[in-house]
């Protein structure tokens, strides 16, 4: 099975009833290839992108540029992840798509994506779920700025990445590896880096998650979710327990 078609097959078969045939159509637009380094806009804000694009490696940020040069890191995509099918609909896009590590990316041109799913009903649903589960990250991105404190947001962030990573076998034993930057984290959460880093030292220093090199562990699953009221059924993982055995919190927050 080639890289395309297990991340196909990792992210997309419990988002609905796929065939193999669906499976195989869609492997089959992701023909091309783009390597960008990190840094560099894929997508620029602004543009009429013609294309989609499948997240093979690395991180990428969607990015909204402040006139003061400033930036808000407003979604995080990891492999497997369509970075930018809402561009597939709505031309214009509002945002940048960056890389925050040296990425690849599969693309398809939206001209196939559209022949295709006029023809498979249940990839185009698939499709479409995927853009509701990004809709339901934004929307615990927005309370999490509005309404939680630092560390809060800090453990919950990484408890998120961490099972969107193990749903693509990226992650297993509570360790994953993560380019993110302290200035990354600060754009994503609303903080500054000095927040940032005070915030890590405290998840460090009670034993739940030690962050070096660009390796995340958390030591402590059942009390970091715990600490900090994390819920995973806005992922829509359709998962009982974790790779590793642990039970994945469905916690609900208050």
């Amino acid at each position: 099975m080639t890289s395309v078609e297990s991340l196909i097959d990792a992210k997309l078969h419990r988002l609905g009833d796929l065939s193999n045939d669906d499976r195989g159509r869609l492997a089959g637009l992701l023909n091309g290839r783009r390597r960008a380094a990190a840094g560099e806009a894929l997508v620029e804000e602004g543009s009429r992108p013609t294309f989609s694009t499948l997240l093979l490696s690395g991180f990428v940020g969607r990015v909204s540029t402040l006139a003061d040069g400033g930036r808000q890191i407003t979604a995080i995509s990891v492999p497997g992840d369509f970075i930018d099918l809402h561009g597939f609909l709505l031309k214009t896009m509002d945002h940048s798509l960056v890389a925050l590590s040296d990425v690849t990316v599969a693309v398809v041109q939206h001209a196939d994506l559209r022949r295709v799913t006029e023809h498979a009903p249940r990839l185009a649903r698939a499709l479409w779920l995927e853009t509701l589960i990004d809709a339901a990250i934004h929307r615990q991105w927005l309370v999490a700025l509005g309404r939680r404190d630092a560390g809060t947001r800090l453990g919950q962030l990484i408890c998120e990445l961490y099972l969107r990573l193990e749903a693509v076998a990226l992650a297993q034993d509570h360790t994953f590896e993560c380019p993110l930057t302290q200035s990354d984290l600060a754009d994503m959460l609303g903080m500054s880096s000095v927040h940032v880093n005070r915030s890590l030292k405290v998840l460090r220093d009670t034993g739940l998650v030690r962050w070096r090199n660009g390796q995340v562990s958390i030591d402590d699953w059942t009390a970091l979710t715990e600490r900090v009221a994390f819920d995973a059924s806005y992922l829509d993982l359709k998962l009982s327990r974790s790779s590793s055995g642990a039970p994945i919190a469905r916690r609900r927050t208050a």
